[in-house]
């Protein structure tokens, strides 16, 4: 398929050179596409159908849809209405199903299968070993698809539609992140004209994260889909600061929103003085009262302060043409457009309806107590007026020291002058982490699309940690999402997420544990060591995790991460950073505890648990933090300490 593409000539075909260059693009995606990946198999399941008006019965069902020579298909792409029933048949249900059989493969190479007969009342269901297998397979590099693994509950997820909002609340290991990726890979097959139009997003919480999802899409074809934090669609000002966690969590706050409006608004003032316009020989006047009244109806009308400025001498002008008219002239719209941009018109819309900067106008709130009072009067306190104003008021735009929920509201003040524009399906990973300013600004980012927001209550790590989904998508602008729940486990082996467990009613009272479906005896060590050789013993743990197949995580406190790497370096163990993709001779990754959320390991070894609580500004959020580093392990966890764990872990 891929030499196909590859020997198109496009000579001929095309009309000039634009269309040309168009077709050539395209050409070059679809060769992109069709790459071939080494250990990965065009096919891993095959359905037999008992009954079907369609030719043949028996489906292959892969990756990727694959045809022949003469086009005819040899293999279904997974997103097909016909491969659903790979994921959702059982004894109970058949769906017309005579034999479902699942292929093993090592290294790209078919090295088994497995057959269900699911209309055979004779044999018992039973868990698919492959399926267990393929779950368990040691991590090394990016993230991977799991189309060969997806559960019922987690396809039903994936092919809900695309005009609905979809927030899913998982656990651990409950594949949220991998069904949201998914979503977008099985949207984009049922709705791709739509949305080749109006783009999609995926927003994950750092740099780190974005890194290791990378290449899921296009390992299933799909390049076209952007990646990004919620810094990087905020970054309209330099970021160099950082801000209290009470000051960050009062910026978050979704009031600050019309403390914002306020502000962009107060800027519009009536009219005083009647407009005089002069053309030529004769004189148009516009009374004071009748140019209120405009600018009245502007500001009242649903639409961002920039457009409505823009209409503004549009509608004075008309206001003189209307004069024109009742003189007996006839003007047309070439005059209107020439009265719109008259100097006496320019004159009057500079003075009742200024233009706005947003980051001028945020480095002004945050720098004059006066402005900031005469806005936020009645929406905040004295005290959350205190916290918002600077020390040192920054000079200007450039020389401020802008921190991340800073430019969030110079987002808000930039969506209030002019609108932002909207994409059609937006994922947002790791949603609990976001303030209520920030679900704005990715909910404006989907306005007239839809979004598939994904995250753990209980995994919540910043001060404005979300409290409900409720809320959060109330600020996200789809209060009308259906929230649903993944509890069953598939990759946190059952001891290991049964310990973590412990720490829920601490910090997430009411939230149901997750239910892990793999036993693994064995999978989790507790190790005491001696303050002095604590360093010593967690080298000696991260050698002893060596020596099993596939990645491993050293997962610590932020501050602990420098001594460790010291340890490390001098005990000749190489190591990653997050984000750096480990190799067959580095499996080794460094990982200090607030980067730890959303990646997973097969083996982890978690360095002092109390220094992760104690590295967080309030409890709740450290026992959080302990949460997500104790649920990184796919298939065995070693917790090495000299201080006393904390009290919330004894069972």
């Amino acid at each position: 398929m891929r030499e196909d593409v590859e020997s198109l000539d496009i000579k001929d075909v095309t009309a000039n050179w634009v269309n040309a260059v168009v077709l050539e693009r395209q050409i070059e995606d679809r060769i992109k596409a069709l790459a071939d990946l080494s250990h990965t198999p065009l096919f891993f399941g095959r359905l037999d159908y008992l009954h079907t008006t369609q030719e043949g019965q028996r489906f292959y069902i892969g990756r990727r849809h694959v045809h022949d020579a003469d086009g005819d298909p040899m293999v279904i792409d997974w997103r097909a209405p016909v491969s659903q029933p790979y994921y959702q048949a059982s004894k109970q249900h058949p769906q017309d199903v005579g034999l479902r059989r699942r292929f093993g493969y090592t290294g790209g190479e078919l090295t088994a299968y497995e057959d269900e007969h699911l209309s055979d009342p004779t044999e018992l269901e039973r868990t698919s070993r492959l399926l267990q297998a393929e779950i368990e397979r040691p991590r090394v590099g990016p993230m991977r698809d799991i189309v060969a693994t997806i559960q019922p509950e987690q396809d039903e997820i994936v092919r809900s539609g695309l005009s609905g909002t979809v927030c899913v609340q998982g656990g651990p290991g409950t594949g949220k992140t991998a069904v949201g990726l998914h979503r977008v890979a099985y949207l984009l097959y049922a709705h791709r004209e739509r949305l080749a139009r109006t783009g999609t997003l995926v927003i994950g919480p750092n740099r780190s994260f974005l890194h290791y999802i990378e290449q899921v899409l296009p390992a299933l074809g799909e390049l076209e889909v952007q990646q990004a934090t919620v810094d990087d669609l905020v970054a309209h000002v330099e970021v160099r600061g950082t801000d209290q966690a009470a000051t960050a969590v009062v910026k978050g706050d979704a009031r600050m929103a019309e403390v914002l409006r306020r502000a962009v608004w107060s800027h519009v003032t009536l009219p005083k003085e009647p407009l005089m316009v002069v053309r030529g020989s004769r004189r148009w006047r516009v009374p004071a009262y009748e140019l209120e009244e405009i600018v009245r109806e502007l500001t009242e009308r649903d639409i961002r302060y920039g457009a409505a400025r823009d209409a503004l001498p549009q509608r004075i002008a008309h206001a003189v043409l209307v004069r024109m008219e009742q003189a007996g002239e006839a003007p047309d719209d070439r005059v209107q457009n020439a009265v719109a941009r008259n100097a006496a018109v320019k004159a009057v819309v500079k003075e009742c309806w200024p233009a706005v900067d947003p980051a001028k106008l945020v480095l002004r709130l945050l720098s004059d107590p006066e402005f900031l009072a005469e806005h936020a009067g009645g929406i905040l306190d004295e005290d959350e007026q205190k916290l918002l104003l600077w020390e040192k008021p920054a000079r200007s735009v450039k020389t401020a020291k802008w921190s991340a929920a800073d430019a969030v509201l110079v987002d808000e003040a930039t969506d209030l002058v002019e609108r932002t524009a909207s994409l059609g399906h937006v994922v947002v990973d790791e949603a609990q982490d976001l303030s209520p300013m920030q679900y704005r600004a990715v909910g404006r980012r989907c306005t007239t699309g839809s979004a598939t927001v994904l995250g753990d209550l209980a995994q919540g790590t910043t001060p404005w940690a979300t409290q409900s989904w409720a809320q959060a998508l109330t600020h996200l602008g789809k209060p009308d999402a259906v929230v649903e729940e993944l509890t069953a486990g598939f990759r946190v082996p059952r001891e290991v997420i049964a310990y973590a467990s412990r720490l829920l009613p601490h910090m997430s009272p009411g939230l149901a544990p997750v239910e892990s479906v793999r036993e693994n005896p064995g999978s989790l060590e507790i190790r005491r060591a001696e303050p002095a050789a604590l360093d010593a013993d967690v080298v000696a743990a991260c050698r002893d995790a060596l020596a099993h197949e596939g990645s491993i995580g050293l997962i610590a406190a932020d501050a602990r991460v420098a001594p460790l790497a010291e340890a490390l370096a001098s005990a000749g163990l190489p190591y990653l950073a997050p984000g750096e993709e480990t190799t067959a001779e580095t499996r080794l990754t460094l990982v200090p505890a607030s980067l730890a959320k959303g990646l997973e390991y097969d083996y982890v070894v978690l360095d002092e648990p109390s220094a992760v609580v104690d590295g967080e500004p309030d409890e709740r959020t450290g026992l959080r933090r302990l949460y997500v580093a104790l649920t990184r392990a796919v298939s065995g966890l070693t917790v090495v300490h000299a201080a006393e764990l904390p009290g919330q872990l004894e069972g």
